[in-house]
Formats: C-alpha cells, sequence, structure tokens
C-alpha cells in the first residue's frame, strides 16, 4: 500500500492528453491526465468515465448542452455518450475512473490513442 499525493502524481509528467494508471480498485483504474485545449469527439460503449477536476476548468461538451466543472466537481459520463472534454483556459488536470482497458478515444482508433498506459 502507497499513499497517492495528487500533485506529486501531476508533477512527474507535463504532457497532455496522455493518461497515466496512478492506482487501481478491482477492475477500475485511477488515470491521471492533463488536458490542453479540446479533445476529439467520441464515446465508449460499454465504459462509464468519471471525470474529477482537480485543477483548472473543464468543459465536458455533450450533444445535448455542455457541462462546465471546477476544481473538487465531478461529472460521470455514462457508457455510450458522445463527449468532448475541453480544457478551459491554461489547462486542467484531471482523475478518471473508468476500467483499466478503457481507450482514451473511445470506439475510435485515431492518432491520438493510447493503448498502452504508463504507470506513475
Amino acid at each position: 500500500m502507497q499513499k497517492v499525493n495528487l500533485a506529486e502524481a501531476f508533477a512527474r509528467f507535463q504532457d497532455p492528453w496522455n493518461p497515466r494508471i496512478a492506482g487501481q480498485v478491482n477492475g477500475t483504474a485511477i488515470k491521471l491526465v492533463r488536458l490542453e485545449g479540446a479533445f476529439d469527439w467520441h464515446h465508449h460503449a460499454t465504459e462509464d468515465e468519471m471525470f474529477l477536476v482537480v485543477a483548472g476548468r473543464l468543459r465536458m461538451k455533450l450533444r445535448d448542452g455542455d457541462v462546465e466543472l471546477d476544481p473538487g466537481e465531478f461529472l460521470i459520463v455514462p457508457a455510450g455518450v458522445e463527449h468532448c472534454p475541453e480544457a478551459i483556459g491554461e489547462g486542467c488536470q484531471v482523475l478518471l475512473v473508468e476500467p483499466e482497458t478503457t481507450l482514451n478515444t473511445g470506439t475510435e482508433v485515431t492518432a491520438r490513442t493510447k493503448a498502452r498506459l504508463e504507470r506513475l
């Protein structure tokens, strides 16, 4: 067992849109990711995703309206819902809770897909 200090964990990497695995609970991964600008529209066929804003601000674009999140707030995007995360301002730090096998680009494989995630 090891405790995880989020500030220290985020300080270990700077590249945006490249999630790292910080821990695991049963089959669920705790992932950390830096966001800059907007990502690609995508969905996950069978996985829900939880986005917890640690620092900065996040806009989750959804087809039926956007949701803006401040530090300490989270949003769960249900499986099948098309979404597009976007950092508001300089960028943000997000903790994701989702199955370890969840691809960051959902059902699409693109140049931004990270199939193998680094562990912190």
